[in-house]
C-alpha cells in the first residue's frame, strides 16, 4: 500500500507539472508563447535600435561644429552657442545626434509620427525627417543660445513639400513620442524649401535641444473612424506595441496606438482619425530572446474596425530583417 501511495503521489506531481508548464501556451497550440517577454527586455530591444541610429561627436564649444550626416544631412551648430547655468561654455563638449527617415527605424525605436491637433487629438504626420540633438559637458546638460541649422536634401523625403512646418517632440512615460507644431510666427524655429543649383533641400533652424521634425498632417477627406486591435494573451503595452502603416504614403510616416485596455486586451485608436476605406497595414511587434517577433496584416478600414493577432502568424527575425519587412510595405 505504501508503494501504491508513492506511485500515486508521483503521478499527481507529474500532472500538476504538466499543467503548470502549459498554462501560458499560445491558444493556437503551436508552442510559441510558453513564456512572454518582460517590459524591460522589450525596452532593451528598442534601446539597442536607438543606439544604432545615434551619432556621437566631441568638439570645442568655442568652435561650434559643422558636419554631414551618414544620410547626407548638413548640420551646423555655430561657435559660442552653449551655456551652463547662464555662463558661456568652453572646452570639449559632446553632441548626440539622431536622424530617422524610414518606417522600419521609426518602429524599432518607437519614434513614430503622431502629431497633436489643436483639439488635443493625435493624427498621423507625414515626415520630412526626425532629428534628435543634444549637447552635454561631463554629463551636465547644456543650454542653447543660438539657432541650429540642418539642411535636408528632399531626395531623402520623397520630394519637397511646401506645406511642411517644424515640430517639436515630447516622449512620455510610456516611451511614446508626440509632436507639437512650432509656431511659424514665433522664434522657436522655421523650415523652408530652397533650390541650390538644382538640389532642393529643406532648411530648418531651431533653438532647442531634443526631438525636432519636419512635418505636415496626413490629409484624407473620407469619413473617419476609431479602431481596436487585439494582441495575443500575455502581451500588453509594456512588452509589445501596435503600429499602422498607411499604404501609398511612402516610407516616412508611421502611426502607433498609444492606448491599451487591460480588461479587453486591446490597443485602440480612440481619436477617430482613421479614414474609412483606407488601405493600410497593421503591425504587431514584440521581443523574443533578444530578437524581434512581429506580424503584419494588410487591411481595408471599415467603420469601427476590429483586428486581432495570434502568435502563430508572427515572424521571428533580426533587427535588420524586421526593418526590411516594414520598409517594403507599400
Amino acid at each position: 500500500m505504501k508503494n501504491l501511495n508513492l506511485v500515486f503521489t508521483y503521478l499527481l506531481l507529474a500532472t500538476i507539472t504538466l499543467i503548470g508548464c502549459s498554462k501560458n501556451d499560445d491558444s493556437d497550440g503551436d508552442g510559441i508563447g510558453d513564456t512572454f517577454p518582460s517590459a524591460q527586455s522589450y525596452a532593451d530591444l528598442k534601446k539597442l535600435a536607438d543606439e544604432l541610429v545615434n551619432l556621437s561627436r566631441v568638439f570645442n564649444a568655442e568652435d561650434g561644429i559643422v558636419f554631414s550626416s551618414p544620410k547626407g544631412v548638413n548640420f551646423t551648430l555655430p561657435p559660442n552657442s552653449l551655456t551652463l547655468n547662464g555662463s558661456p561654455v568652453t572646452g570639449e563638449v559632446e553632441l548626440q545626434y539622431k536622424e530617422i527617415f524610414d518606417r522600419g527605424s521609426m518602429l524599432s525605436t518607437n519614434r513614430t509620427t503622431m502629431g497633436k491637433r489643436p483639439d488635443g487629438k493625435k493624427s498621423l504626420l507625414i515626415s520630412g525627417g526626425e532629428f534628435y540633438v543634444n549637447v552635454t559637458q561631463n554629463g551636465q546638460q547644456l543650454e542653447l543660445t543660438n539657432n541650429i541649422l540642418i539642411i535636408i536634401p528632399t531626395a531623402l523625403t520623397g520630394g519637397g513639400d511646401p506645406d511642411m512646418t517644424l515640430w517639436e517632440g515630447t516622449v512620455d512615460n510610456n516611451d511614446n513620442l508626440t509632436w507639437d507644431e512650432i509656431d511659424p510666427a514665433g522664434d522657436g524655429g522655421q523650415v523652408f524649401l530652397e533650390d541650390n543649383q538644382g538640389t532642393v533641400s529643406y532648411y530648418a533652424y531651431f533653438n532647442a535641444f531634443g526631438w525636432t521634425n519636419v512635418d505636415r498632417f496626413y490629409n484624407d477627406p473620407r469619413p473617419k473612424t476609431t479602431l481596436l486591435v487585439e494582441v495575443p494573451e500575455g502581451y500588453d503595452n509594456q512588452n509589445s506595441a501596435v503600429y499602422l502603416s498607411y499604404d501609398g504614403e511612402g516610407n516616412n510616416a508611421l502611426a502607433n496606438l498609444d492606448t491599451y485596455n487591460a480588461s479587453t486586451g486591446m490597443f485602440s485608436e480612440h481619436y477617430g482619425q482613421i479614414p474609412i476605406g483606407l488601405e493600410m497595414h497593421v503591425i504587431f511587434a514584440t521581443e523574443d530572446n533578444g530578437q524581434w517577433r512581429y506580424a503584419i496584416q494588410g487591411v481595408t478600414v471599415v467603420a469601427n474596425a476590429q483586428y486581432a493577432f495570434t502568435l502563430s502568424e508572427t515572424t521571428l527575425g533580426t533587427l535588420e530583417q524586421m526593418i526590411a519587412a516594414i520598409n517594403a510595405l507599400p
